[in-house]
């Protein structure tokens, strides 16, 4: 292994790479044994090399990446890796970043350099080249795996009934989740259509909660939402809000939500007895503490609408939403008292509040425990 040489000449010509003092690179520690028989032949270096693996590095989320390939100084991985004569790498623009600060050290060591060059490592660039290239490769594997299944299971909805469609349902729901690529497959392969049109008057609820359980990971269009507006999709929608699992019911919240956000939606879609009644219920509901929040979130909602506010009102929410406000949590309760300020706009509204007993117990007692 080389020596370490005295200082020699730094300055200007340091930035110029041009010394003819000996450098200690990968090639030379990998000859030498550091590395333990690492192949020292590396790619090219040309200009489309570097942008190949720049696209990789940017391209995969990674969070393991051997440490060797990280730059001392930016600690990202290293696209032009060159070595100091300490025998140190460094990204090429960090270090010369470095050199034009005035720096004649190594930022590592912080020895002085005896060298003024910085000689291409090869050998690394060649690894992490190959390396990046096989997790590259690997994912856009899996990427393409994963779209195949998503067609798979797409076309074999088009053809199965019964319990072998909620199993395809099922698996489909499990590779939105997981991938964003499944997710970008379903819509552009009109996924999103298919699935939706499985939502009709005789639709099992097991399908019904499957389908809706996709439909909230999907990023839907307009043309998405207006279908899904249809009054025999949103009555199944309200049936499954009643019936559904704690699951199935926080999806009809955050589905119907999505439908709201439309230019063209209407209030009357969703001014059902049913809907605001399986609504309540998920509000009240203390065995599922978790569907509060979401139900509230979409009463909030649906109170801004003066149709649906009627509906409420004359329905019950009022003495029902005071009783349940010394049980809740800051961020449910904040909710719950903007729709009871919003519903005393009406004169029914505040009619309600005024004929509730526990309307100025409750109310007090909040205050109270909020000093």
């Amino acid at each position: 292994m080389p020596m370490f040489q005295p200082p020699k000449r730094v300055g200007a010509d340091l930035f110029k790479g041009g010394g003819d003092g000996h450098v200690l690179d990968l090639n030379t520690a990998v000859k030498d044994g550091v590395l333990g028989g690492v192949d020292g032949g590396g790619f090219g270096g040309g200009v489309g090399e570097k942008s190949d693996l720049k696209k990789m590095i940017e391209g995969l989320d990674l969070s393991e990446v051997p440490s060797v390939f990280i730059c001392p100084i930016s600690l990202e991985p290293m696209q032009d890796p060159v070595t100091l004569c300490t025998g140190q790498t460094y990204e090429r623009s960090n270090i010369l970043k470095w050199f034009s600060l005035g720096h004649c050290t190594c930022p590592t060591t912080m020895q002085e350099l005896w060298d003024d060059s910085v000689t291409p490592n090869k050998t690394l660039h060649h690894l992490i080249c190959t390396w990046f290239s096989q997790k590259w490769f690997q994912m856009k594997k899996r990427l393409e795996d994963v779209q195949r299944r998503v067609s798979e299971l797409l076309n074999t909805l088009k053809k199965v009934k019964g319990q072998a469609r909620i199993q395809a349902l099922k698996e489909l729901q499990q590779v939105v989740v997981a991938h964003a690529t499944a997710r970008k497959t379903m819509v552009n392969e009109g996924g999103v259509a298919l699935i939706s049109s499985l939502l009709v008057p005789l639709t099992s609820h097991a399908v019904g909660s499957e389908v809706i359980a996709i439909l909230v990971k999907l990023t839907l269009d307009s043309e998405s939402k207006v279908n899904l507006m249809q009054p025999t999709k949103i009555s199944l929608i309200g049936d499954m809000l009643n019936e559904g699992s704690i699951e199935t019911k926080i999806n009809c919240t955050q589905l119907i939500k999505t439908l709201m956000e439309e230019k063209d939606f209407r209030s009357e879609i969703v001014s059902r007895h049913s809907l605001l009644i399986g609504l309540m219920r998920l509000v009240k509901d203390k065995r599922h503490p978790n569907g509060t929040l979401p139900g509230l979130s979409l009463l909030q909602t649906l109170s801004l609408h003066k149709p649906v506010m009627n509906l409420i009102v004359s329905i019950g929410f009022v003495p029902q939403l005071i009783n349940l406000l010394p049980g809740l949590n800051p961020n449910c309760l904040e909710l719950a008292l903007f729709i009871l300020d919003v519903l005393s706009s009406l004169p029914e509204g505040r009619l309600a509040l005024k004929d509730c007993s526990d309307t100025i117990p409750n109310m007090a007692w909040r205050q109270s425990s909020s000093l």
